[in-house]
């Protein structure tokens, strides 16, 4: 949906530029992590429903995670597996922190995030961001 865009990306975006594209699919295993939740449809094609992914900060003790579930498969735990997932990457790769930033009105995204033990600060930059921050117990 419209709004699922604009939580993910936070702008309107119509479609993916082929320098979106390439960044999201030529994924860079040492700096970067992206899972990918599928089903098969009733004729038996793959589809995807969900995707995580990190990508290291600067400082290299962190790293930033975005998360986009399809509409109709959110609020049925594909996010949550694959933010557990993703958590579980970082902390084999030894990195201490994940960290994301969230719109201010994406209440679902809090919800989910609560959950999985991130704190919410405000963001440094921008009153209509928050931060979401977990330290890995590594």
């Amino acid at each position: 949906s419209e709004e699922s865009k604009y939580y993910r990306f936070m702008d309107t975006i119509r479609e993916l530029t082929q320098a979106m594209l390439v960044r999201f699919t030529q994924i860079d295993y040492d700096r970067e992590m992206a899972l990918v939740a599928t089903i098969l449809d009733a004729d038996g094609k793959e589809v995807q429903i969900g995707v995580s992914r990190y990508v290291t900060n600067p400082d290299g003790e962190s790293v930033e995670f975005a998360l986009a579930v399809a509409d109709d498969w959110q609020k049925h735990g594909v996010g949550r597996k694959l933010m557990s997932a993703l958590i579980d990457c970082a902390r084999q790769k030894g990195y201490r922190t994940v960290v994301g930033d969230v719109l201010s009105m994406n209440t679902k995204m809090f919800s989910l995030m609560t959950k999985l033990g991130f704190s919410i600060h405000p963001h440094p930059d921008d009153p209509a961001v928050k931060r979401v921050v977990k330290p890995l117990n590594n």
